[in-house]
């Protein structure tokens, strides 16, 4: 049996978080499952033509799955922490970076990383 690849390991990895993350919200649904598959996908050929960028892989992911649900279902993750006013959108930061984490810009807060939002939702 071959070894994964650290390619391979490092796509599944942040296949696996945003994968988390989607289930803790109760949105990992077939349709937006293949939006991950999509993602992963084409991750795989932009870390191919630039190795030096597969630590910044969840976030990414976790981005392009962010834009493909706001295209077809809204919002996601509404964020936790603000009450009061219009429901918007946790964003990823750093936009290209390692150790990616789910924040609230207008609170300017640190909701979790990503892979993590079952621990603030109790899911």
């Amino acid at each position: 049996m071959a070894h994964a690849t650290p390619l391979e390991q490092a796509l599944h990895a942040a296949r696996a978080l945003v994968l988390a993350d989607l289930v803790a919200l109760d949105v990992a649904e077939a349709d937006v499952v293949s939006l991950v598959e999509d993602s992963v996908s084409h991750r795989r050929w932009w870390v191919e033509q630039w190795p030096e960028g597969i630590g910044y892989l969840p976030g990414l992911v976790a981005q392009d799955v962010q834009d493909s649900l706001l295209e077809k279902y809204g919002r996601w993750p509404l964020c936790p922490v603000c009450s009061a006013g219009d429901p918007h959108a946790l964003d990823v930061e750093p936009e290209l970076g390692p150790d990616p984490h789910w924040v609230c810009g207008k609170a300017g807060v640190t909701v979790a990383s990503v892979g993590r939002l079952g621990g603030v939702f109790g899911r």
